[in-house]
């Protein structure tokens, strides 16, 4: 994995910051670069807090990790953090938190996602080569999978399937009832932080589809399914090929799924998450629905790495876990800071098991 520093650090605290974080990725075998000379795969871009500059990547395959000096804080790190997050177009942020407003010295840094996820890792005075290693731990992994958010539309899709099926009906319903469980986080505004060129940019680098949190699927045969688009309001799936999509494959060369769709529709993108769906209904023939929610359910087993949605690595994991479930078929996993994929044998069977037991906190870790 090749690197780029961007940005200048503003203080000393992000100095030092900057230097440590380096001489990690140094170690462990990275290769420094500018985008000149190649396509980057990690971009740390240091911050003003006063006036974020985003890295304006080329491809999807670019993950930015912004760094920025902040504020002490108690309780509150997601709602400073979030909107920098946002304003400065990263994947992931690192919130440098210091002992006192007056102090040159870390206390802890924070570590925000956009699927809201936050968490803090406290820096221990003497220790610095550890204190890297944990940080490097914490990115690397994530910044190294691979989004499959790409989708190739073929119109073929049969024409009595044009309207929907009774498949495409309970995702209707379930919509609805996914709606009404007001699980969905309220997302920041981003009209209030971002112009509407970031916004652009950002919906077309990441699919991000106005945050529009949670998605559903239901098989359709051997090889397909039915799942919501990016980005929909899910208590209004209305169109077939726009709002319901048929997901017929995964192409590995291309790194992207494969739909099919009317011919007469202009299709939205897919779920972030078809990818995960796609590898859980390949391998397990008796799982007929799944849905994604960002809640929790106590005792669940869950991720070991924060992967971001839509990567192959977080698809593999999840896919894992169900794997180990007692019965696959009826699976709950966590992904770590972020929610649940519930596997069922219909979208009723999953709603009638998860009833009374949602969580609406999911827990956040290191």
């Amino acid at each position: 994995m090749n690197f780029h520093f961007y940005g200048a650090p503003i203080n000393e605290i992000t100095r030092w910051f900057r230097d440590g974080l380096q001489r990690v990725l140094l170690q462990r075998g990275h290769v420094e670069t500018t985008p000149e000379q190649a396509e980057i795969k990690l971009v740390v871009n240091f911050l003003d807090p006063e006036r974020p500059k985003p890295f304006r990547r080329k491809g999807k395959a670019t993950f930015v990790v912004g760094v920025m000096p902040g504020q002490p804080v108690q309780d509150n790190l997601l709602s400073l953090a979030y909107p920098q997050l946002v304003r400065s177009l990263s994947n992931l942020l690192i919130y440098l938190i210091p002992q006192s407003k007056e102090a040159d010295r870390l206390e802890k840094i924070g570590f925000v996602t956009p699927e809201q996820g936050c968490y803090s890792l406290p820096y221990v005075p003497g220790d610095d080569d550890a204190f890297f290693a944990a940080v490097y731990e914490r990115i690397a992994p994530i910044a190294s999978a691979r989004l499959v958010i790409d989708n190739i539309f073929d119109p073929d899709l049969e024409e009595e399937l044009w309207e929907g099926d009774e498949l495409t009906a309970a995702l209707r319903e379930a919509g609805r009832k996914l709606d009404q469980l007001n699980l969905l986080p309220a997302p920041f505004p981003l009209e209030e932080y971002l112009s509407p060129r970031d916004i652009a940019h950002l919906n077309r680098l990441y699919s991000m589809g106005g945050l529009s949190y949670g998605n559903l699927s239901c098989r359709k045969d051997e090889r397909r399914f039915w799942m919501s688009a990016s980005g929909v309001d899910k208590s209004n799936l209305a169109v077939i090929g726009r709002d319901i999509l048929m997901v017929k494959g995964y192409d590995p060369e291309l790194n992207a799924m494969r739909l099919s769709v009317p011919p007469h529709v202009d299709p939205r993108r897919v779920s972030v998450d078809a990818i995960e769906h796609w590898m859980i209904y390949t391998e397990n023939p008796g799982v007929g629905a799944i849905i994604h929610v960002h809640a929790w359910m106590d005792g669940v087993p869950q991720t070991e790495i924060n992967y971001p949605c839509g990567t192959y690595e977080l698809g593999r994991a999840v896919a894992e876990k169900v794997r180990e479930a007692p019965d696959p078929t009826r699976a709950v996993v966590g992904l770590k800071n972020h929610g649940l994929t519930i596997t069922g044998r219909s979208l009723d069977d999953i709603f009638e098991r998860i009833e009374g037991r949602i969580l609406p906190q999911v827990p956040m870790s290191s």
